[in-house]
């Protein structure tokens, strides 16, 4: 019997808090919250931020990804018993039923539909078309090798949420929002595939298609890099729609910097590494520099 195995970025201990973190990943909402409030910092520029506003973005972001991760879980819980990476999840390993589960996530969805309300009538519009968005892409890895990328679209909508939570309205140029979308799609997909190479033979065996499964590993390193070279033009495309100025451009390029680290990591199969830590470093630092450069607009003038 093959030995069961212990995920990274898994809280120690066994109260009621830490079974449900490690349920949904908590440590992971880390590396995509800073988009969140990248777009709302971006938004800043056309409208005010009050502390309302970012405790509703904060609260919207969180119980989406609770409710998609959670889902996620729920639908995948017979494939998780099944490999030894996963088995040690909570409903395989039967510390949560998929009863619990499943109202848990439910829960979440009704929050995240509230916060939406809360926020403007365009982001309590768009609500249910997010919604069903993340919750469905669970089942996209049953009948494409491309599920990478609908996580990625998944996720993009988080900083396109942070957007028009702060402004209520579409991005003007309207492109600016779409390539903010694409950085974060790509950037996800990037990782998605790195990390899915952990899969390769559990995904075959159980007939998922996954990309590393279908093309092997050596081609889905090459996508990845592709997609994460993608993400640094798409983020270049953004900084010059909002006539960003040098601090935003300096984190573009420590973004790249970091993307080159992961894939080094990756060569020598530090996946664990590559996925969390560089990637909660680029997201925290891109929207740190996003941040002051909006405060500090040094050379925007220049650059137009």
């Amino acid at each position: 019997m093959t030995a069961v195995q212990r995920e990274g970025q898994v809280i120690g201990g066994s109260s009621w808090f830490v079974r449900y973190a490690n349920f949904v990943k908590l440590p992971h909402t880390l590396f995509a919250l800073p988009f969140a409030l990248l777009g709302m910092t971006l938004g800043s520029a056309i409208a005010p931020v009050s502390v309302r506003v970012v405790t509703w973005i904060v609260v919207a972001f969180v119980s989406a990804r609770f409710a998609a991760m959670g889902f996620n879980r729920i639908a995948d819980h017979g494939y998780d018993a099944r490999n030894p990476r996963t088995a040690a999840r909570e409903l395989p390993a039967g510390t949560m039923t998929v009863r619990e589960a499943s109202a848990a996530v439910a829960a979440a969805a009704g929050l995240f539909v509230v916060a939406a309300g809360m926020l403007n009538p365009l982001c309590l519009a768009l609500a249910p078309v997010a919604l069903a968005w993340v919750l469905l892409y669970s089942y996209t890895k049953r009948f494409t090798r491309w599920s990478h990328v609908a996580l990625g679209a998944g996720l993009a909508i988080a900083p396109v949420g942070g957007y028009l939570a702060v402004t209520g309205a579409w991005s003007e140029p309207w492109w600016m929002l779409v390539a903010l979308a694409a950085a974060v799609t790509c950037w996800t997909a990037g990782f998605d595939i790195i990390y899915s190479i952990q899969d390769i033979e559990v995904d075959r065996r159980e007939g998922l298609h996954s990309l590393p499964s279908r093309v092997g590993p050596v081609r889905a390193l090459g996508i990845a890099r592709t997609m994460h070279a993608a993400t640094i033009i798409a983020l270049l495309v953004v900084a010059r729609a909002v006539h960003a100025g040098v601090l935003f451009h300096v984190g573009i390029a420590v973004a790249a910097a970091l993307l080159a680290y992961e894939h080094a990591l990756v060569a020598r199969g530090r996946i664990q590494a590559a996925f969390f830590v560089v990637n909660f470093s680029l997201s925290a630092v891109l929207f740190a520099f996003v941040l002051l450069d909006r405060l500090y607009p040094i050379g925007a003038a220049w650059l137009r």
